[in-house]
């Protein structure tokens, strides 16, 4: 069992049995280059547990594998069951003794693999599911917001849960409880910030979505804080995406390197004042390996025990992830090892896979469309219409706009209900200006129209929009384009006359 503090209670010893679940076989295809294997598993390791996924005729122990081999996430030869590894001149040995059914070493900041076991192989995950979690919750809420604890976001709290000791009725900053979930592995602190983040269902969700952007594509969520759950499965390689992507977080980075810090406690009602105690990281390695910068631990019986670290040396950052080996202690015996044998072997191999990098959304905005007029404001080319046309061109288009009008009256099928008599733009001088037919094609404008009282304003899209002139019938708008044409050609002619009498 893990180090605990005295206040918080153990894990249970049962755990629910792992799903059988819907989880493919990889199959390795005929031909494929033989990888270089690591000495000869043991028996224990070569019978897969009930928890496993199951295993292909001869594709060897533990090569069930929720990736189909033609797309394997990272490169195909993490895919295989067997130890991959790529060795060049002068490249240490692997640990002769590593026990884990899965386990991966990378280097964090190129994501290149250097060594890897069964890298996709879907296990139960125990508390290093945290990770996730936290990569999907932290950065919603200020490390400095109180929260009052109801007694709600308790009660479903699975049997045997690791706890940090929150009491409810009781304030606690949202910093305290990420030192709960990251130092004591509390699972009433995970459910206390799933409520503050809208409930359990919601933040399994919100996992998930955050799991497939990763490309982790092993995993499945069903509870936020890594409790045995039926189907609940990751793998090593997803568990390093997950370190990998929740250490560029600052406060993330900060919360995983703490190893001990002081607990709000419950509350003296003789005194009034509030208790605190002291809590401690259960990462065995933290403040014992050289460079180790976290990450996160987990056990139960179901997962056996699960490690996911970091480690820096050299300006060179390490992840490794180890899980179900042999026996509980081993996993941190094995993390280190790896570590190890990864930064002797610093450009001694070549890499047998990648971390893939986060899914990015492509920007799927259309480019601006141009801008419209304002309702109610002609186009400068319209106002100054009336400086531009000659006499043949107002007749032109006093005849065009009477033929549009009547068109329009023919197309509609049924009658809308409405008082106001449409009305076209006036400019200055009392001559009504259509648009020119240029115009009408790409240039929708609205213009004001008035009720029968005279009065109300009412939105009606002007000749050339995509609404046609509404409220009348085919005769109505045939004898107004007919009125219109005739006053049109007396003011023309008024216009010619004046114009005529004049002296030069």
């Amino acid at each position: 069992m893990q180090q605990r503090s005295p206040h918080v209670s153990r894990r249970a010893r049962a755990g629910r049995p792992a799903a059988a679940g819907a989880v493919a076989v990889l199959v390795l295809a005929a031909g494929a280059p033989a990888a270089f294997s690591a000495p000869s598993p043991s028996p224990s390791q070569s019978s897969p547990s009930p928890s496993s996924a199951p295993v292909a005729p001869g594709s060897g122990a533990g090569a069930g594998t929720a990736q189909d081999a033609a797309a394997v996430v990272g490169g195909e030869r993490l895919g295989r069951p067997a130890v991959q590894v790529a060795p060049r001149t002068g490249a240490p040995e692997l640990p002769a003794v590593l026990t884990g059914r899965s386990w991966l070493i990378a280097d964090a900041a190129t994501g290149e693999v250097l060594a890897a076991r069964n890298a996709h192989l879907p296990l139960p995950p125990a508390s290093t599911l945290k990770m996730l979690f936290a990569d999907t919750v932290l950065p919603k809420f200020d490390r400095t917001l109180e929260h009052r604890v109801a007694p709600a976001e308790l009660a479903a709290l699975g049997a045997g849960s690791s706890l940090v000791g929150i009491k409810e009725n009781l304030p606690y900053r949202v910093e305290d409880l990420w030192r709960g979930v990251f130092l004591a592995s509390g699972n009433d602190a995970v459910h206390v910030l799933s409520h503050m983040n809208g409930g359990l269902a919601r933040t399994v969700a919100q996992m998930q979505e955050r799991a497939t952007a990763l490309q982790a594509r092993d995993t499945r969520v069903v509870s936020p804080e890594g409790y045995d759950q039926d189907g609940q499965v990751s793998s090593a390689y997803d568990l390093t995406l997950f370190a990998r992507a929740g250490l560029r977080n600052p406060d993330f980075r900060s919360y995983c390197a703490t190893r001990t810090a002081r607990f709000p406690g419950a509350l003296d009602k003789t005194t009034g004042q509030r208790s605190a105690f002291d809590i401690a990281n259960t990462d065995r390695l933290l403040g014992k390996y050289p460079g180790l910068i976290g990450v996160k631990n987990g056990y139960t019986t179901n997962a056996g025990a699960t490690f996911t670290g970091a480690a820096e040396r050299d300006g060179r950052t390490l992840l490794v992830t180890v899980m179900h080996p042999e026996q509980q202690s081993k996993v941190y015996d094995e993390a280190a090892a790896l570590l190890d044998w990864g930064f002797a072997a610093a450009g001694k191999v070549e890499p047998v896979g990648r971390l893939v990098e986060e899914e990015t959304v492509p920007d799927a905005s259309a480019a601006p469309a141009a801008e419209a007029p304002a309702s109610g404001v002609l186009p400068h080319a319209i106002q100054q219409a009336d400086h531009a046309l000659g006499p043949t061109g107002w007749t032109a288009l006093a005849f065009g706009t009477a033929l549009a009008l009547w068109t329009a009256g023919r197309l509609r099928t049924r009658r809308r209900p409405h008082t106001a008599t449409p009305t076209l733009p006036v400019l200055p001088g009392g001559l009504p200006v259509p648009p020119r037919p240029d115009y009408a094609p790409h240039i929708a404008y609205s213009v004001p129209a008035r009720t029968a009282a005279g009065t109300a304003p009412r939105g009606a899209t002007a000749v050339g929009g995509a609404t046609a002139v509404g409220g009348s019938t085919r005769r109505r708008l045939t004898r107004q384009a007919r009125s219109l044409a005739r006053t049109t050609r007396a003011r023309f002619a008024a216009t010619t006359t004046t114009r005529r009498g004049r002296r030069p």
